[in-house]
């Protein structure tokens, strides 16, 4: 017992450095302050995902988002890094409309995706659900 609760002590502390320029926390609130599409796609989705892009198994099934077809249609895109589904989290809570832009054109358009047609905060903001249950870090 003791040394499994050493193990968590010292894995919350890793993952507390690690993670020291991915968020800022203000009072109660939980923000991601990377601006570019890359900068968020590796500090907040790679860790599931892969850097690059080729999804994992084990614990849980992370899907490749290498040239998956569903990233064709940027609502899609846009809906699963807002709201999240299933397993996946959803991260309009803690990106704002010009971030989950930013990554989501960079999705499309990397990774082995060849998606040109681009889109906006505003394409993103008018997907927001009104009194969504967004996810919480805290």
């Amino acid at each position: 017992m003791m040394m499994r609760s050493l193990a968590v002590f010292l894995v919350s502390g890793l993952l507390t450095i690690s993670h020291a320029d991915t968020a800022v926390v203000g009072g109660d609130t939980v923000v991601f302050t990377q601006k570019t599409g890359q900068e968020i796609y590796e500090q907040v989705c790679a860790s599931c995902h892969m850097i690059d892009g080729k999804g994992a198994q084990g614990a849980g099934m992370y899907p490749s988002l290498s040239k998956n077809p569903k990233l064709g249609a940027p609502a899609y895109v846009v809906f699963m890094v807002n709201q999240g589904n299933k397993g996946m989290p959803g991260f309009g809570g803690v990106l704002n409309d010009e971030q989950i832009a930013e990554v989501v054109n960079y999705v499309r358009s990397h990774l082995g995706n060849e998606f040109s047609d681009k889109i906006t905060a505003k394409d993103v903001a008018g997907q927001r659900p009104k009194d969504h249950q967004y996810f919480d870090l805290n």
